[in-house]
């Protein structure tokens, strides 16, 4: 059967999935190490590299554009049944890429407001109330185990397409090259240039720097010490 390599996933998509890759796991390892000045610097991160790739999902290369994935009743059948056939995520891929975006974007959000009162405050708890802040450091905390979860429902399921189905999808992520038999969906994506990136680039920076609390009135100064 003939065979050709196409080009799928282009560089910011992949440097995007690796660095969140790295901030996550920075950001596990820390919180259980109780280095919670690391854990924000890396939920800091996280969130940058969410809004950069919200940006590149509208803007990017055809591939890491979410209308060219987002998957809707019909193709979730066709892949079911085997009718299936596309370069990028496939439906139950990309119900996955949403759910850990979304999860992630939750995670990250909560813990700009998050306060647990002995080792950490995060950079814009000052912009809500004490119970706010309460509710949201504890569904902080809760969601969590639900990331373990769905990072190891993510690793299971490339465990089965690499070893079962024999579909490479870790090497494509490095590369950005897949091998298909299906000619008529071997095209090379378009879009995406230096404008977009520097665009994608320029609203994660931003969102970053106004999560840190950029925005917020400078706290008011200690009382002055009277010797009393």
């Amino acid at each position: 059967m003939n065979t050709r390599t196409v080009r799928v996933w282009d560089l910011p998509l992949r440097l995007f999935h690796w660095l969140l890759l790295v901030c996550v796991a920075g950001a596990l390892i820390s919180v259980q190490m109780k280095a919670m000045d690391w854990h924000g610097r890396f939920g800091l991160a996280v969130l940058g590299l969410l809004v950069f790739r919200l940006a590149w999902g509208l803007i990017g290369s055809t591939h890491a554009r979410f209308w060219s994935f987002a998957p809707g009743p019909r193709s979730l059948v066709d892949y079911l049944r085997g009718r299936w056939h596309g370069l990028g995520h496939n439906p139950l891929g990309a119900l996955s890429v949403f759910a850990i975006l979304g999860v992630l974007a939750f995670q990250a959000g909560s813990g700009l407001f998050a306060d647990d009162v002995i080792a950490y405050t995060g950079p814009l708890r000052r912009a809500v109330s004490g119970d706010t802040a309460s509710l949201l450091t504890s569904w902080h905390m809760r969601m969590e185990y639900v990331i373990y979860g769905l990072i190891a429902l993510h690793l299971t399921a490339i465990a089965f397409h690499e070893l079962i189905k024999r579909e490479r999808l870790v090497k494509p992520m490095f590369t950005g090259r897949k091998t298909v038999e299906n000619q008529s969906v071997a095209e090379d994506p378009h879009g995406g240039g230096w404008v977009a990136l520097i665009i994608a680039v320029a609203l994660a920076a931003a969102a970053v720097w106004i999560a840190n609390g950029a925005l917020l009135s400078p706290p008011p100064p200690p009382p002055p010490d009277l010797g009393w």
